[in-house]
């Protein structure tokens, strides 16, 4: 199914939305509960899976969402249509502070593999589903890297991420080792797979995890400053605890800091 030919304007810095343009009939999909707004005339339906094969049976579309639920994500996506005359827009929003990233599928091979949470919303007739990678390293090692998503077609799809997104390009046998939690996503022509850090100090106390991404060129490779963990690891360390001090502005005067501040 060749995707509909959708418009779009980046708005923001930090926490970006995304805003698309539709034509009469034309439809973007996104994952349920980033819609941030929308104009009159635009239609929103529940469908099962990503709505990329119109044709195909119901035993097959429950195949294709299952496959996506393996990465973690709902059965259902959302579809927004343009049933009115005239253009229209939606618009959808980021999840947490970063980046929102525009791939045009068509020019990057007709895929792009990710994140498992990094889809945010793409043109209908993209593909969702489930990347997996036969080498054992990855299947037992990769952590958050492991479980990918492939976006496959020849539309606009939009990905999400954390903090500053940094690509590098790599060149025909250029290696890259990345943090799995920090790997966004990569061009098909990467080969990806996960490798021990080694040394009994660098894995016990180097606060890295045993296990980095180890990717190879000729490729794109998209890496976030700020993977999601990180912040609500961050978050968590910084909450007020039961029956006790938080770590927060006062950590530097210890308890007196949290009498000082009224908390105790």
């Amino acid at each position: 199914m060749k995707a509909h030919e959708i418009d779009y304007r980046l708005i923001g810095e930090e926490m970006q939305a995304v805003e698309i343009e539709l034509d009469p009939l034309e439809t973007a999909i996104a994952e349920t509960g980033s819609m941030m707004m929308m104009e009159d005339g635009i239609a929103m339906e529940t469908i099962f899976g990503d709505g990329s094969n119109s044709n195909e049976s119901f035993f097959g579309k429950v195949w294709n969402a299952g496959k996506r639920a393996l990465t973690g994500e709902g059965l259902f996506m959302t579809a927004y249509s343009n049933q009115g005359t005239g253009k229209k827009k939606v618009y959808f929003a980021s999840p947490y502070p970063g980046k929102i990233i525009p791939f045009h599928l068509g020019e990057e091979g007709g895929k792009i593999i990710c994140q498992k949470d990094a889809f945010l919303c793409a043109a209908q007739g993209v593909s969702v589903s489930l990347e997996f990678r036969k080498k054992l390293g990855v299947g037992l090692f990769g952590g958050e890297g492991f479980i990918m998503q492939k976006l496959e077609g020849d539309g606009m799809a939009f990905l999400h991420a954390g903090g500053t997104i940094i690509e590098k390009i790599l060149g025909p046998g250029e290696t890259l080792r990345v943090d799995t939690g920090c790997l966004v996503a990569f061009t098909p022509s990467v080969d990806y797979d996960i490798q021990f850090i080694g040394g009994l100090k660098n894995s016990l106390f180097g606060g890295e995890g045993f296990f980095y991404a180890h990717l190879r060129g000729p490729g794109k490779v998209f890496i976030q400053s700020l993977p999601f963990s990180r912040l609500a690891d961050r978050i968590i360390a910084s909450a007020p605890k039961v029956g006790g001090s938080r770590k927060g502005e006062g950590s530097i005067l210890g308890g007196l800091g949290d009498l000082l501040d009224g908390d105790n």
